[in-house]
């Protein structure tokens, strides 16, 4: 299906005293940098890329983590209320399930009165590595923004939970 035509004429561009200071090198992407979604892709991207960096000393993915976490902060946690609290398929969190089971960090048994389902639950070990991953984390993310005040990164983190995407 193609657009419609619109007969609006073109405005002429901004003159470069307007335009917004971009870094070097950034020129290809500068109408992009506009939208919001294009600049949260941006940060995403970088932030994901930074932690998966810090991670990689313990001996964790990202996705791992994000696991890792949940299920120390939820002792008994379902296979099923994991998946769907980091917004997963069930099949794929069941090979991340048992990544953390293998390593040592997570043990899993059956649900009482319903052999289907399996808690999961931290080990010590799996609690002390996601502690020590969490301040590595906490760190690396002080350095991506010292740039913000207190105040700012407490309103940034504000107004991204009110973007939030819900499905």
């Amino acid at each position: 299906m193609t657009p419609p035509k619109d007969k609006t004429p073109l405005k002429a561009p901004k003159p470069a005293t307007e335009m917004v200071a971009m870094p070097a090198g950034s020129a290809l992407d500068l109408g992009l940098r506009s939208l919001v979604g294009y600049a949260l892709k941006r940060v995403a991207a970088a932030t994901t890329a930074d932690a998966a960096r810090a991670l990689e000393p313990f001996g964790l993915r990202v996705t791992t983590f994000s696991a890792l976490s949940v299920i120390c902060d939820n002792p008994d946690v379902t296979q099923s209320a994991l998946a769907q609290s980091l917004a997963m398929e069930r099949s794929n969190i069941v090979i991340i399930i048992d990544t953390l089971e293998e390593a040592g960090l997570i043990g899993r048994h059956s649900m009482p009165g319903d052999r289907r389902a399996y808690a999961l639950r931290a080990t010590l070990k799996g609690l002390r590595r996601r502690d020590a991953a969490m301040m590595a984390l906490r760190e690396n993310e002080a350095r991506q923004l010292v740039n913000l005040s207190p105040d700012e990164q407490r309103e940034l983190a504000q107004l991204l939970g009110r973007i939030e995407i819900r499905e």
